[in-house]
């Protein structure tokens, strides 16, 4: 109501004008009864407030439409008053309604498309760098090592878009099941075997209990505790020479950690690590990073219900935590 006497604001305005000059004429006419004088004022405005309320109520759905944000598209589909002004606010809706969905039926299928072609286009660079490696096996040293290394930070960078662009659609993409913590630590590890040994940084594992089962989805776990890794490592080397992937219980919760002893994380970047594309002032002394791989693992965390907690303290190292709450912690097999 309101939004509509605002509206109506200046209808009141003009009609009491109206009153006070049709009774000033009269009385500058000779007619001074003061009594009519009022009658017909109270007439007036009785009239008008019977129109006033009498138009509100007629068109009561459409004032409370634009008063009130809507919650979801398909109320923009409610049935109006048969008022003109009602009815053609109602076609306006369905109208924008259909090219809405339109538009976004479009835009998915594009998405859905382009998805698709990512994938595909990301597991066929992976054949061509596979034969680079053959092939790089059989050069001398240290040609050989040098073409491997670039392969491997090939092959990040295509895994990192990868899952880039299944972020989008992680919903049809996980699947959740028990998993062994320090099984996956260990395919982690075998996967990135090259990667230490180049980088003369090396992970020490420490477990609480060798049968700490989580449910997560193992494929995006996996990801994520190598992005944890390759950060650890990546800002270590030079400083230290391992680092620490540890398995544990706190508060019945399952934990995951992975600690270096590197460079750590200035305060003033602790709190952007997690935005995409933001890469600090440690990211500026290694060229290499992108800002999107602690983003993925937040956004997968979040996903998959666990948490992420990051603790550093520069020229100390740094500690990052995947945290899976207790119905995700199945703890013995």
């Amino acid at each position: 109501m309101k939004l509509y006497f605002k509206e109506h604001s200046l209808l009141i305005a003009v009609q009491v004008l109206q009153f006070f000059v049709m009774v000033s004429i009269f009385w500058m006419d000779g007619y001074r009864s003061v009594s009519i004088a009022l009658y017909a004022i109270f007439l007036g405005i009785f009239f008008l407030t019977c129109y006033l309320f009498y138009h509100y109520y007629s068109r009561r759905k459409y004032y409370e439409m634009l008063s009130n944000p809507l919650a979801n598209l398909d109320d923009s589909l409610q049935k109006l008053e048969q008022a003109p002004i009602s009815e053609a606010l109602d076609n306006l809706l369905k109208s924008q309604y259909k090219l809405y969905q339109q538009q976004i039926k479009t835009l998915t299928h594009q998405q859905e498309e382009h998805l698709k072609f990512m994938d595909q286009w990301v597991h066929q660079m992976k054949t061509p760098l596979s034969v680079i490696e053959l092939t790089a096996q059989s050069l001398d040293e240290p040609d050989s090592s040098s073409i491997r290394e670039e392969t491997e930070r090939m092959k990040t960078g295509l895994n990192t878009i990868l899952y880039m662009a299944r972020l989008r659609s992680i919903e049809q993409d996980f699947h959740i099941k028990p998993v062994l913590l320090t099984k996956i630590v260990n395919e982690v590890n075998g996967e990135n075997k090259r990667f230490y040994i180049r980088n003369q940084v090396y992970p020490k594992l420490e477990v609480a209990r060798e049968s700490i089962t989580v449910e997560t989805d193992e494929k995006w776990l996996f990801f994520m505790l190598s992005q944890l890794i390759n950060n650890a490592v990546k800002y270590s080397k030079g400083k230290s020479n391992n680092i620490i992937l540890s398995i544990f219980e706190r508060d019945g919760e399952a934990v995951l950690q992975v600690k270096d002893f590197g460079i750590g994380i200035p305060e003033t970047d602790r709190r952007r690590v997690f935005t995409p594309f933001f890469t600090g002032g440690n990211g500026r002394k290694f060229r290499e990073s992108t800002g999107m791989g602690l983003y993925l693992t937040k956004e997968a965390a979040n996903y998959l219900g666990h948490k992420v907690e990051l603790e550093s303290e520069v020229g100390v190292g740094t500690s990052f935590r995947i945290i899976f709450s207790p119905t995700q912690n199945l703890t013995t097999l």
